[in-house]
């Protein structure tokens, strides 16, 4: 007790000088003890470092898979809405023309065998697109830029807008992609696929064969000729990425002209 009283007197000062804690002296057989002004740092352990990693590795990752889904979903949307413009340009190209050739039309004709259908796709001599001047004439055609420019195999060079020009693929930059030779390449990977049918007048959801009537009953009923008939026209487009083993349904237009 007379030591520490010893050192109070002191004014708290202690042998090593001005600033330096008090010494304490214990009791007997107790060492001396130095009070200390801060506590000792403490380092993480391995558990506590194990788990930040952990947190930090799940954050990143959830960032990662966000990102490629935002991705995702824009690729999608954007695809979407080519598919959609494509199947709308073959509507506004076709909107005007007649449903059978407006020389020709569509009829019947016994050939000895029978009643045959004429009239129904394209005529003789049409071979371009610019040629095909009704509906009946599309029915099967598809645009593609794998198209020949002989229609007899039921393709051409596609796909086109609504004046019947091949849609040019565009790079970032906004130039055209060109071929070897020069010329711009058609949009990649696109096509569309016209389906021409002749449905019931009675029930739209009826598709009959495109030489079916419906004969007369006189006095009172005149009967359906052949052309007659309305007609269901559906634009289907398709895509087939660089990784696509085939090609894919993107959308579906489909509307109806009247008899």
């Amino acid at each position: 007790m007379d030591s520490i009283l010893s050192a109070a007197s002191l004014g708290g000062t202690s042998p090593g000088g001005a600033g330096v804690p008090p010494v304490i002296q214990g009791g007997a057989g107790v060492p001396p003890v130095r009070a200390s002004r801060r506590r000792a740092a403490r380092a993480f352990t391995l558990i506590e470092a194990a788990l930040t990693t952990v947190i930090i590795g799940v954050g990143v990752l959830a960032l990662i898979e966000a990102q490629q889904t935002f991705m995702r979903a824009n690729d999608w949307s954007t695809q979407a809405a080519t598919a959609t413009y494509l199947a709308s340009e073959i509507r506004e190209m076709t909107r005007t023309l007649p449903r059978h050739d407006p020389v020709t039309g569509l009829y019947t004709a016994d050939d000895g065998n029978g009643a045959v259908l004429h009239g129904w796709g394209r005529e003789p001599g049409e071979t371009t697109l610019a040629d095909l001047d009704d509906l009946d004439d599309y029915d099967g055609l598809i645009l593609r830029p794998t198209g020949t420019a002989d229609i007899e195999d039921g393709d051409l060079p596609g796909p086109v807008d609504a004046f019947g020009n091949v849609i040019p693929e565009i790079r970032a930059d906004g130039t055209a992609l060109l071929d070897t030779d020069g010329f711009p390449l058609p949009l990649q990977g696109w096509s569309q696929r016209i389906t021409v049918e002749k449905i019931d007048p009675f029930n739209t959801g009826l598709v009959r064969s495109k030489g079916y009537l419906v004969p007369a009953v006189p006095p009172d009923y005149d009967g359906l000729t052949v052309d007659q008939f309305p007609m269901r026209i559906t634009v289907e487009t398709f895509f087939q990425g660089i990784f696509d083993s085939e090609p894919h349904s993107m959308t579906r237009v489909v509307w109806i002209v009247p008899q």
